[in-house]
């Protein structure tokens, strides 16, 4: 049989064996399109809500496995865990996506195109993930052409809450976590451990090694810290903090520097990232007008050592080094129980230090965002936003989203349009290699005008659900090299388009079914080609079963189609194979406090790859023990 044929047979089985909650499942109220709670049905974009609790029954540990069935969204990794993860939104840019994570920026100011490596976020202390499509800068500025990824950590609540898991498996997994949180009427408070540890993960295709070049294991080691903490002085005044440390190592067969093709020993990169933000928040006009003051700090720091002969205490042959440091402020003031208004402000400077030379830039931005009721069946959403930034000048961008729900039918007939722009990165402005390359200071940023267009329609009291999307952006501006590559200059266009469909099913209240189909169109305007790692084609099915109380079933179904790449040395075109791939979760709550659980990553042993020449891992089998309790009750 098949892969393709035992994957269609497994996914047909599924009624019998899955699904008690569907995956991705709007829920009533989002905060991404507007920046404020804000209920779907009066929502234009399209947005996708991962929650603390699809995390939990699909054993997600990292942000890249949490996002992989995202509709409309892509995911590239360079190998196994803690290689570079890419996403590409609607066909965009990898570095046309928004990430904020507790409302800081987390982009490194330092990074070569701005694009966010997704590979090192954990995620084990966050409450839920909402992915926003479609140009954003409207309300967001720089780098929201493709769209935003918004995460938000968990917030403490009632008596002291302590959670601690294990699990070990393949690839010599070893991963561990602990968090204790808790509050009450005035406070809140919440601190999380979490450590990731793979020790051998084959990324390197042997049909690409030099005769007598061994294939080297990848090996990858992250602990994550973080806190969130707040304090309500009086009904009108309040203070909250948040903080997240990184520190990651990884060892990978890099590229040998005469042949570029795997050398013959690990190189080693190690990472430290430092992300906090101070908030207050102060309430005026009888709870009218709600302010939030804030003040973000960001460090990233990547040191790369040689993979010939490297040793910790031997000198990088490379070290970058980005800071930014943001203050904003936001205020909502409501209009009317269904209508809004929000002004927003902020200034942020973005550094690179000995990177390999030192260099800034600074923006300033103000936005006004209306949000409201129209007549009984009709929302709108409509803002505008100016950006100042200290090498390019002024940018003026816009975003609108109508929607309206057809009586007694329930259907959602739902639109938004919107411009983005990205600005040209430190790197790209001033970095040089003399005498082969040099920085282009006059660079402008990249520009998108985007808008979609769909629909849902609910039946038979919402257990059945199904609709489409149909997305166009329009991107010019882009910066590329010149006809010598000795510089970078604003020549690409490209234009991206397709659509997104889903069908959701209760089948009874255990059981839930989700399918998605994304068809994606990219394609580089000047050349009329397509745009690498972008596929045509993406579906999964999702689902997760309770067959008893005690005992949660997750299964996820996933292809990805061929794509346009570059082979490993860049120097030719190659077309990366397409990919089915069998993700199975169990879980057993043993006691009130205790569970286990298990799975099964890549259950076909799929033999594949993200991006051309880097292998993802094959069948991998995990399982471990969870606890959690309230300090004041029983032992558990």
């Amino acid at each position: 049989m098949s892969r393709l044929v035992f994957a269609a047979a497994l996914c047909g089985f599924l009624p019998a064996v899955a699904a008690a909650q569907t995956e991705f499942v709007l829920p009533t109220m989002v905060v991404s399109p507007t920046q404020t709670p804000t209920s779907t049905a009066q929502l234009g974009s399209d947005v996708t809500v991962i929650t603390a609790d699809d995390i939990q029954r699909n054993q997600w540990r990292t942000l890249p496995d949490a996002l992989n069935a995202v509709p409309g969204l892509v995911v590239e990794q360079n190998g196994g865990p803690g290689t570079v993860a890419s996403v590409f939104i609607r066909g965009a840019n990898a570095n046309h996506t928004k990430v904020l994570i507790d409302g800081v920026d987390v982009t490194d100011p330092s990074s070569p195109n701005g694009a966010f490596d997704f590979s090192q976020v954990l995620i084990g202390d966050v409450a839920r993930i909402e992915v926003l499509r479609g140009p954003q800068s409207g309300l967001y500025g720089s780098d929201a052409i493709g769209g935003v990824i918004i995460i938000e950590t968990k917030k403490g609540d009632g008596p002291p809450h302590v959670t601690a898991s294990a699990e070990a498996g393949s690839f010599g997994t070893f991963n561990q976590s602990a968090g204790l949180s808790g509050g009450g009427p005035t406070y809140n408070y919440a601190f999380n451990v979490q450590h990731f540890h793979a020790q051998e993960t084959d990324a390197t295709p042997t049909d690409i090694l030099l005769p007598g070049v061994p294939v080297r294991p990848d090996e990858y080691d992250n602990t994550t810290i973080s806190t969130r903490l707040g304090a309500d002085f009086s009904p009108m005044f309040g203070v909250g903090l948040i903080a997240r440390y990184t520190d990651s190592t990884l060892q990978y067969q890099g590229a040998d520097d005469i042949t570029f093709l795997p050398a013959a020993f690990n190189s080693l990169q190690t990472d430290q990232q430092l992300y906090t933000r101070g908030d207050v928040r102060v309430t005026l006009l009888d709870g009218a007008f709600d302010n939030h003051f804030g003040i973000a700090y960001t460090d990233d720091r990547t040191r790369t050592y040689d993979g010939t002969a490297f040793e910790v205490g031997t000198n990088p042959i490379s070290i970058t080094n980005g800071q930014r440091l943001k203050e904003d402020w936001k205020g909502v003031y409501a209009l009317a129980p269904d209508e809004k208004l929000i002004f927003g402000a902020d200034a942020e400077q973005d550094s690179m230090i000995d990177s390999p030379i030192s260099a800034s830039n600074g923006d300033q931005g103000a936005f006004v965002e209306w949000q409201g009721r129209i007549d009984d069946q009709l929302f709108g959403q409509a803002s505008v936003r100016y950006d100042h930034n200290d090498e390019f000048g002024s940018a003026v961008t816009w975003h609108v989203g109508p929607t309206y729900t057809i009586p007694g039918w329930g259907t959602q007939l739902k639109a938004s349009a919107g411009t983005g722009f990205k600005a040209p990165t430190l790197n790209q402005l001033f970095v040089s290699f003399p005498p082969t390359f040099f920085a282009n200071p006059n660079l402008l940023p990249e520009r998108s005008l985007g808008y979609d267009a769909g629909f849902e329609q609910p039946v038979w009291n919402n257990r059945l659900r199904f609709g489409a999307t149909y997305f166009h952006n329009d991107i010019r501006d882009l910066i590329d090299y010149n006809d010598t590559f000795t510089s970078l200059i604003n020549i690409g266009h490209a234009t991206t388009q397709g659509a997104e469909t889903f069908v959701t099913y209760a089948v009874t209240p255990m059981l839930d079914l989700r399918a998605d189909y994304t068809y994606t169109l990219a394609m580089n305007d000047e050349t009329q080609t397509e745009l690498i790692r972008r596929p045509k084609h993406k579906a999964s099915l999702t689902a997760s079963w309770r067959p008893m109380e005690r005992v949660t079933l997750a299964i996820t179904a996933l292809y990805v189609g061929t794509r346009e790449d570059i082979n490993y040395s860049g120097s030719a075109p190659a077309l990366v194979d397409p990919y089915y791939l069998i993700n199975l979760d169990a879980s057993y709550q043993l006691t009130q406090s205790v569970a286990l659980f298990a799975r099964v990553e890549n259950a076909l042993n799929e033999h594949y790859e993200d991006v051309s020449g880097f292998l993802r891992p094959g069948l991998g089998v995990f399982a471990g023990v969870r606890v959690a309790f309230d300090a004041k009750s029983a032992t558990p």
